[in-house]
């Protein structure tokens, strides 16, 4: 049935682990990932209304036009919808942001996914899995993931082959944000690939996530892109060290930074944790992973 106002949710991610083993000719980095999405969302509220594409992020910094890979997706797939159904609906979409902006959390990956999800529903536009996975892929190797019904995922490639691991569990998960962002381009950009050798592949992750109790986290969580953002700013290496010393399991930088996350057991430890982070940053969450 036809709908003419559909509201849907984009979640967060952590990278549990990052390693960097080549880089192809056309620029694109070859990843080893492993991906959880977490229980902290950006909203999507998506109209049939207006005329072509009209974007609002009310009260967040950043661009409204085809800037946005929200934009870029509503572009994607309207453009699919004139060529196979002969039609170019107008849609207004108003993005309402609670992931911290370029942050290594992939909130803009999330959103682009929940957009193309979103306008496939309340269009009615039917379109195969496969198609709506090759606009992902286009706009980003994470929106693939986002795209993926798995709360948790292997990622090889350049992110495009997936397989579901086995999701956190009984766990909290600390972010702490430090205010300020991180170009991605930059990150990758300053990375100095090294010798490719045995630590260039994650060993047993399916083993180590699915039984993240007593194993050594350190098997997991690595993150080849941390080097080069703590480098460059080495106030997180502070806050790193903290998240340990007040209890976590093991902590972490996701992606291309700069948010740090801690994994905690003890739900009071967690919800301390968070208590003196808030007193020093705006953008600090505990959530747990979903499932």
């Amino acid at each position: 049935m036809s709908q003419d106002l559909l509201t849907v949710y984009a979640p967060a991610k952590v990278n549990l682990s990052l390693k960097i083993l080549g880089r192809r000719d056309d620029g694109y980095h070859l990843l080893d990932t492993c991906m959880q999405k977490l229980g902290l969302y950006d909203t999507l509220t998506l109209h049939r209304a207006g005329q072509g594409i009209c974007l609002q992020c009310p009260g967040a910094d950043i661009p409204e036009d085809e800037n946005n890979l929200v934009y870029k997706a509503a572009q994607l797939f309207l453009d699919w919808m004139a060529q196979k159904k002969g039609v170019r609906p107008s849609v207004r979409i108003v993005l309402a942001k609670a992931i911290p902006v370029a942050a290594g959390l992939g909130g803009g990956s999330s959103d682009a996914a929940a957009t193309l999800l979103g306008l496939n529903k309340l269009l009615d536009g039917e379109c195969p899995e496969e198609e709506l996975f090759t606009m992902g892929l286009s706009l980003g190797a994470d929106v693939s993931f986002f795209l993926h019904q798995a709360p948790a995922v292997r990622a090889q490639g350049i992110g495009e082959e997936m397989e579901p691991i086995a999701s956190l569990r009984d766990c909290w998960i600390l972010l702490v944000n430090p205010g300020f962002s991180v170009s991605t381009r930059w990150v990758y950009q300053n990375f100095a690939l090294t010798e490719k050798d045995e630590s260039g592949t994650l060993k047993n992750s399916q083993q180590v996530v699915g039984g993240l109790y007593g194993t050594d986290l350190s098997l997991l969580l690595v993150n080849d892109l941390e080097r080069v953002t703590l480098t460059e700013y080495p106030a997180l290496e502070r806050i790193k060290n903290e998240m340990l010393g007040l209890g976590a399991e093991g902590a972490l930088m996701s992606g291309s930074g700069p948010t740090l996350f801690g994994i905690f057991k003890d739900r009071q430890k967690a919800e301390e944790a968070a208590r003196v982070f808030n007193q020093q940053f705006s953008q600090v969450f505990l959530v747990e992973p979903l499932q």
